[in-house]
């Protein structure tokens, strides 16, 4: 380790000086977290939750990509990121098979708006699937290496339970502070080896579970956009103030609060009234879009079967022929289904006109 006794008080890395890797740690499959230090033994001085962008030296030419900071400033003798190659993957790819210790590359940095220190509150909720994990683990890091007990609920969805990077970790942090609250999201266990968490797709029912008092904590949401979009859905159905929840994009982490871009979801407009048509019994109402597909047909006079009413059993399942409509399941239906135009009317809110087959 470089003896560090001799520098200014303030001696910060700049990205003027290149980052030499100090150690490469395989995470799980195809993941690793690359650790840098400053050659001139510059501290490092960023925000939890911010990136770095990296000039790799590819077979295919020199390429720039960006990844956020897995570690915290509160340790910032060094910075690591950690990265997963996806099937297309180039400059990442390049990573896991040619970065070694004793290598520099140039990088820039660090940038980015997605940080908690930019919205403090008493209470968080960050929720994030596969390596969208990584800004959430700097926030939680620096919260620990506080030494006072913080409050936050993370959630973290994965494909199977060795594919959870940062499990063991975080599962050490949570042990030794208690306001570390854990949450795993599976989609399959691994082949034997009993699992008795959370399994599926993260939902609504999920949520409430994982954090009652969710209306009252800040969101930070990190993942693919899919999945982004689900959380978001949940979370507006619940009637969350989205000025609370904020969000970091895989493909373009924003550098400036002005490249943050607007969430433009569409969702039940409040007092909006639209046409819906029961096609089948020959029935058209004006209902409001914020009525479901189920509490219109009640309300029509006819019956749709059902069972929760929440989008878990399925029962109330039906098909819809035409139109756009707004709906936060919890299980109920598969993707297939939904691709097939069949919707669940109990949490189906009608966007415009729209006609069912009931």
């Amino acid at each position: 380790m470089k003896d560090m006794s001799n520098l200014p008080d303030r001696a910060f890395w700049s990205d003027a000086e290149p980052l030499e890797c100090v150690s490469v740690i395989p995470e799980v499959q195809n993941t690793a977290t690359f650790t840098f230090q400053a050659p001139s033994g510059a501290l490092f001085d960023y925000l939890p939750g911010q990136f770095l962008t990296l000039e790799l030296p590819t077979a295919q030419g020199t390429v720039h990509r960006t990844y956020t900071i897995s570690s915290a400033p509160s340790r910032p003798r060094s910075i690591s990121v950690t990265v997963k190659a996806q099937a297309d993957s180039i400059g990442t790819r390049w990573m896991l098979d040619h970065l070694k210790p004793g290598m520099r590359i140039k990088a820039f940095g660090p940038a980015g708006v997605f940080s908690h220190l930019n919205h403090e509150a008493p209470k968080y909720l960050f929720i994030s699937a596969g390596s969208g994990i990584t800004p959430v683990m700097s926030m939680t890091t620096y919260m620990f290496d506080l030494g006072t007990v913080p409050d936050v609920v993370f959630v973290n969805c994965a494909r199977s339970p060795s594919e959870i990077v940062f499990r063991q970790r975080l599962e050490h942090m949570a042990s030794r502070v208690p306001g570390i609250d854990l949450h795993w999201v599976i989609e399959k266990p691994d082949p034997f080896s009993p699992w008795t968490g959370y399994r599926g797709m993260f939902n609504q029912l999920m949520l409430g579970l994982m954090a009652p008092d969710y209306l009252e904590r800040e969101v930070f949401c990190c993942g693919p956009e899919p999945f982004m979009q689900a959380v978001r859905d949940a979370l507006q159905g619940l009637g969350y103030d989205m000025d609370r929840y904020h969000q970091e994009s895989f493909q373009a982490p924003a550098a400036t609060e002005a490249d943050v871009p607007e969430l433009d979801d569409v969702v039940p407009e409040e007092g909006s009234q639209v046409e819906l048509t029961f096609a089948m019994s020959g029935v058209t109402a004006r209902v409001a879009e914020t009525d479901t597909i189920l509490a219109a047909a009640r309300a029509s006079g006819l019956n749709i079967p059902s069972g929760c009413t929440f989008g878990v059993c399925g029962t109330c399942k039906i098909k819809k022929v035409s139109g756009e409509v707004h709906m936060v399941h919890n299980g109920g239906i598969s993707e297939d289904d939904i691709a097939d135009g069949y919707i669940l009317a109990c949490c189906s809110h009608p966007i415009g006109k729209v006609a069912v087959e009931v």
